[in-house]
């Protein structure tokens, strides 16, 4: 017998493959994959989607037919699309009698409920406040919150690789990569880690798993060298970091990125959380062992880093999303 059935969006995305092939291996669910683009349907079934689905965030026509039946959704979106996540919370918080449980993706640093930010307050820098990159991930998890829903929050830290994919040809061809990152060490996290505790908390459902709200973080911080000599290890040649200077890093990417790296340079992100062990009996995914090994999605860290990026130099991919947002 076919089991309830699990919404997964952005389940072509770098979480949300892993979290196909976890949940249809656990035979518990139906699994349905959302996704934007038709061609990534037979790649979905092959990880193990049973049905696969367009859903889009930006056109509401697409939302009924992807939430039919659904009892229980992870929920994951590109940030400069909060505006349509938003939208989409309060739609789906008029299905409260039908959805069950919403896992929701997500980042620490602005949150007011199980903490006590203030929007105004920057940790490092007076007369400042708190990135804005952070006030809309605490904002993406209030929508699903006010909407009356059993809902739990995996509050990540930066991804791994995720740094690095900007700088993929200068790796290939030269050998080096930068950021303004320098010696303060980060916690990364592994996406496939993120995957894992998103099953957990699926499959062991709202009763267990409703109104929490969890730091997932990796199991030691590092700085950019030792992320260098890791992914040199993995590639089997010399990769070095080169720093680069905040300016040049804003002028690359806007200063909406920029703002949220400053909290990467100033040692906002460099705790290890216990929750990842608390919830599957073991440490985090080590960067190393990240690019060396498989995940459910049968894919390692390293091949995982040539793939999809939204951040592309020259463009201030979170401009229009600010833009849309400034008055929430």
């Amino acid at each position: 017998m076919a089991g309830p059935v699990v919404l997964v969006t952005s389940a072509s995305g770098r979480i949300g493959k892993e979290l196909v092939a976890r949940l249809k291996t656990s035979g518990r669910f139906t699994v349905r994959a959302a996704t934007h683009s038709e061609a990534k349907g037979e790649y979905l079934k092959k990880l193990g989607a049973d049905e696969v689905v367009r859903f889009d965030l930006t056109d509401k026509g697409t939302w009924d037919a992807a939430l039919k039946d659904v009892e229980a959704v992870y929920s994951a979106s590109l940030d400069p699309l909060l505006e349509h996540h938003l939208a989409f919370s309060g739609y789906l918080g008029g299905l409260r009698h039908q959805v069950k449980h919403v896992v929701r993706v997500s980042c620490m640093g602005a949150d007011t409920n199980t903490a006590s930010y203030n929007p105004e307050s920057h940790v490092s820098r007076e007369g400042a406040g708190i990135p804005i990159m952070l006030q809309h991930y605490w904002w993406g998890e209030k929508a699903l919150v006010d909407a009356g829903l059993p809902l739990t929050v995996l509050r990540a830290n930066f991804f791994m690789n995720h740094l690095l994919k900007t700088s993929t040809d200068t790796i290939d061809t030269e050998g080096w990569f930068s950021n303004p990152l320098g010696k303060t060490r980060n916690s990364f996290v592994c996406t496939n880690d993120i995957a894992e505790v998103a099953a957990i908390c699926l499959l062991e459902g709202p009763q267990k798993h409703a109104n929490k709200f969890y730091d997932i973080t990796g199991p030691a911080p590092q700085n950019m060298d030792e992320i260098a000599a890791d992914l040199s290890a993995a590639m089997g040649k010399k990769v070095e970091y080169r720093p680069q200077v905040f300016a040049d890093f804003e002028s690359d990417f806007g200063p909406t990125r920029a703002a949220f790296f400053e909290y990467l340079c100033n040692g906002f992100y460099s705790r290890c959380s216990p929750d990842f062990y608390n919830l599957t009996g073991r440490k985090p995914t080590s960067y190393a062992e990240y690019l060396a090994n498989k995940g459910a999605a049968g894919e390692t860290g390293l091949e995982e880093l040539y793939q999809a990026n939204m951040w592309k130099k020259g463009e201030d991919a979170m401009k229009a999303a600010v833009t849309a947002v400034s008055k929430h």
